[in-house]
């Protein structure tokens, strides 16, 4: 694992299940000390350097602060990269999951009460999948079957960004 990165700027524990109070305490611990205020009679290149860490601050705790870019950010570092293997054919069961949630969406497009609990279902299946990260990513280390959770985690994201769409829609 790289000697730096995001868990490092922080002082947290590469891992996935983490403190998101700890997170956002020393998130601003570092945006503070890299203040553009901090730096009115630093030399350009210290301003510089000072927004750089800035930036760098918010992208890691928008990483780690999101449940499964955190994840994927871990099986990341250890060396699975999701974009190129995202080929890897998902399990049977999950596949026809999917299917079955697409369906439920088209059928309830119209149905608010129906959105809201295919939202609660798939909330729930959310969930879920976190725990078998934090099994899977922190206590086996198992970076393959992670890396294959975190996929199924990126569909249910997806899918609950859709449904929430439909739900605000018919709600206006």
């Amino acid at each position: 694992m790289p000697s730096s990165n995001y868990f490092d700027l922080f002082g947290l524990e590469a891992k996935f299940q983490i403190d998101l109070s700890a997170l956002e305490t020393k998130y601003r611990a570092v945006q503070s000390a890299s203040h553009p205020d901090r730096f009115v009679n630093a030399t350009p290149a210290e301003k510089v350097v000072a927004m750089q860490a800035a930036t760098s601050a918010n992208e890691a705790y928008q990483r780690l602060k999101q449940p499964t870019l955190r994840a994927a950010y871990l099986v990341e570092l250890n060396g699975i990269n999701l974009s190129t293997e995202s080929s890897q054919t998902m399990p049977a069961d999950f596949l026809m999951q999917q299917m079955e949630w697409r369906e439920a969406v088209e059928d309830n497009v119209n149905n608010l009460s129906g959105l809201h609990h295919l939202l609660k279902t798939v909330k729930q299946e959310g969930l879920h999948l976190q725990q078998q990260l934090t099994e899977l990513i922190d206590h086996q280390k198992n970076w393959q079957q992670g890396a294959n959770t975190v996929r199924k985690l990126q569909f249910i994201d997806k899918l609950r960004e859709e449904i929430n769409r439909k739900i605000e829609v018919l709600e206006d």
